[in-house]
């Protein structure tokens, strides 16, 4: 069943101007998250986005560490990546 199902692929933005992204990824999965990296690093080069990277230590510091890009630089947008997988950490204690 999985393998006849289709995904929809949303169609790309178009910008009159370039267009800085902040990506902020927690790798604490190294694999996992550097499949997402690569995946948004390419979507954002399809659009003709360019995006910096910022690594932080775990899922919880992605929103912080997004709050303070925000008030002290200038980018146009963020993507926040990062894999919890229940069992491994204390993440649902919290």
């Amino acid at each position: 069943m999985a393998g006849s199902e289709a995904h929809y692929t949303l169609p790309l933005p178009v910008f009159d101007k370039p267009v800085k992204l902040l990506i902020v990824v927690a790798p604490y999965y190294r694999d996992i998250a550097d499949n997402l990296v690569a995946g948004a690093r390419a979507v954002a080069a399809r659009a003709g986005a360019a995006a910096d990277l910022v690594e932080v230590p775990g899922a919880l510091e992605i929103a912080p560490a997004i709050g303070m890009a925000f008030r002290m630089a200038d980018y146009d947008g963020f993507v926040a990546l990062g894999c919890v997988i229940r069992g491994e950490t204390t993440h649902y204690d919290t």
